[in-house]
């Protein structure tokens, strides 16, 4: 059984205890860390197929810790706050995270976030063929919706969930506008309590990543007043 390794990290060690056994309840490996310099010592060592990370920590938040994380990693990190913000989920949508949970949170809820993450993170051996055929070009980028990838001519560019997925739901339609509510329902689906900031900073971060020229985009397009498009 090639189990899936979940690294739980909060300070709060009956959340923590709650948290591990539900998960392992489920069939998934669990790791514990319990502050923000472990975690991050943990995570480039073991490479877990999921982060699951509070943002209040000791010795480093977890702002912090999802930034240096995406320097290396791009499995999907789900931020687990007390806080209800909403500038606390655009901080962390910035940094990298893929998906935003406020305490207190069922424990339901937290294992279907994520096996839905995880789902769109993993590419069983017997869909190759299937992928092949699924993959979408735009101009000299590749984008592979099983791997979660997008290629533009030999670089094979990492994103975070929503960044490929907010990247997909463009290029699914080259050359038609989406407005920012459209974009917040299709990516981030699931009661997702985000406004439009939400999209132009996931936008933003995706532009670094694929376009020459973030200032002077090639890919994705911002009609203004509207939403943004991709061109082909």
């Amino acid at each position: 059984m090639n189990e899936k390794k979940i690294l739980i990290v909060d300070d709060e060690r009956p959340i923590v205890d709650i948290l591990k056994f539900n998960l392992e309840r489920e069939g998934f490996s669990t790791i514990a860390a319990y502050d923000g310099e472990e975690a991050i010592n943990i995570a480039l060592t073991v490479k877990p197929d999921l982060i699951l990370l509070d943002l209040m920590l000791p010795k480093v938040d977890g702002f912090n810790v999802c930034k240096e994380l995406r320097k290396s990693l791009v499995c999907p990190i789900i931020m687990l706050t007390a806080k209800e913000e909403v500038v606390d989920k655009i901080i962390g949508l910035e940094l990298g995270a893929d998906d935003y949970m406020t305490k207190p949170f069922s424990v339901r809820e937290v294992i279907a976030r994520v096996k839905a993450n995880l789902r769109k993170h993993t590419l069983p051996d017997d869909k190759e063929e299937k992928n092949e055929k699924s993959k979408i070009k735009i101009k000299d980028m590749t984008i592979d919706p099983e791997r979660y990838i997008a290629i533009i001519g030999d670089k094979t560019i990492d994103l975070t969930i929503k960044e490929f997925e907010l990247l997909k739901m463009l290029s699914t339609a080259p050359n038609q506008v989406f407005t920012r509510e459209q974009i917040l329902r299709g990516v981030w689906g699931y009661d997702f309590y985000g406004d439009a900031r939400t999209v132009d900073v996931t936008v933003r971060r995706l532009r670094e990543k694929i376009e020459k020229n973030s200032a002077d985009p090639q890919y994705v397009q911002t009609k203004r007043g509207m939403g943004y498009y991709v061109s082909d």
